[in-house]
């Protein structure tokens, strides 16, 4: 084989290996990252108080977010959140999840080219129950939280991924053990 023909298969071949990786990260139980930052409303002046921990469960590990949300003081969240910039999304509708709570109701915060201030994300709820549950929740579902941001979410240009506990005085607690695109 001539020596530049031999170069451009190893080209290809590198080119393939990389692709692939990214397609199977995408695949991969995003929990499993250990890339999840724990933060609340005392970044604005609010009092919620919480934490997060991983968990050993019967599937693996779970990121557990727990604590007290409080409006007061103009605050109200506690949240988990993680970085995320994988390109080829668009063959996916949605996130799926596997979660125990105490039966409250969350949120997953999703941060896009769109949000370009801290307090603009997409949004959508999920109702915890006191045994494992998976639920898939489309992309179509995730509203706005600002009217200066696109009306329809686009999921190819996602920045982060959060667990929020908000909007309402009460005890958070939810364990999510898997989050993936489906």
């Amino acid at each position: 084989m001539p020596k530049k023909a031999l170069k451009l298969k190893k080209l290809l071949i590198a080119l393939s290996l990389i692709i692939i990786g990214k397609t199977q990260l995408i695949a991969e139980n995003l929990i499993e990252s250990g890339r999840w930052i724990y933060f609340a409303d005392n970044v604005m002046g609010g009092i919620s108080v919480g934490s997060s921990e991983y968990v050993i469960v019967a599937s693996g590990k779970a990121i557990r977010l727990y604590g007290e949300v409080s409006t007061k003081n103009n605050g109200g969240f506690i949240q988990v959140r993680m970085p995320y910039s994988i390109d080829q999304l668009e063959k996916y509708k949605g996130i799926k999840i596997k979660m125990k709570g105490n039966g409250d109701e969350y949120f997953l915060h999703l941060r896009n080219r769109s949000s370009r201030l801290p307090w603009q994300y997409y949004h959508a709820s999920f109702k915890s129950e006191p045994t494992w549950k998976e639920v898939n929740i489309p992309f179509e579902q995730f509203k706005r939280s600002s009217n200066f941001m696109k009306s329809v979410f686009d999921p190819s240009s996602i920045k982060t991924i959060g667990i929020v506990a908000y909007g309402k005085d009460h005890t958070a607690d939810v364990m999510v053990s898997e989050l993936e695109f489906y």
